[in-house]
């Protein structure tokens, strides 16, 4: 399945850039190793880290860190979410990372009209509507 993105705003760059520094800021080798950001719907930002832990069943992902931040402080219109993860293996600086199944669910519910900055096929940013990343989602009352 090939997706079709949208280049990124301004506003957008700056999200990528504050999941960077999320990470960049929290890094600590076996606990943080993926950074996110999550810009609401009066355009604040917030970030937050990867909880790494010994069972990884109970790991919980940055976009997951990052929703709950916004939530907590009563944001509850989630608009984009980026994720980037911590550079190593000889690259300087966090790349975007899409995000796994699980995160997906959980922006869909939390943004259906969400969008997710990801990257394309050479590595270039885009930005795609989460529902693209999820198609058929299930839906709780079909009437």
């Amino acid at each position: 399945m090939s997706l079709h993105g949208v280049p990124l705003t301004d506003d957008d760059l700056a999200l990528v850039e504050a999941a960077r520094t999320a990470i960049k800021t929290n890094y600590e080798y076996k606990r943080h190793h993926v950074g996110a950001a999550v810009r609401t719907g009066d355009g604040r930002i917030f970030t937050g880290v990867h909880l790494e832990a010994n069972v990884g069943r109970i790991a919980v992902c940055a976009e997951a860190v990052a929703i709950g931040t916004a939530e907590s402080s009563g944001a509850r219109d989630v608009r984009t979410v980026v994720a980037v993860v911590h550079p190593h293996e000889g690259i300087d600086e966090p790349w975007i990372v899409s995000p796994c199944g699980m995160c997906r669910e959980l922006i869909s519910d939390y943004g259906p009209d969400a969008e997710v900055i990801l990257s394309d096929d050479t590595g270039s940013p885009m930005k795609v509507k989460v529902l693209d990343l999820l198609p058929a989602k299930y839906i709780r009352d079909p009437r």
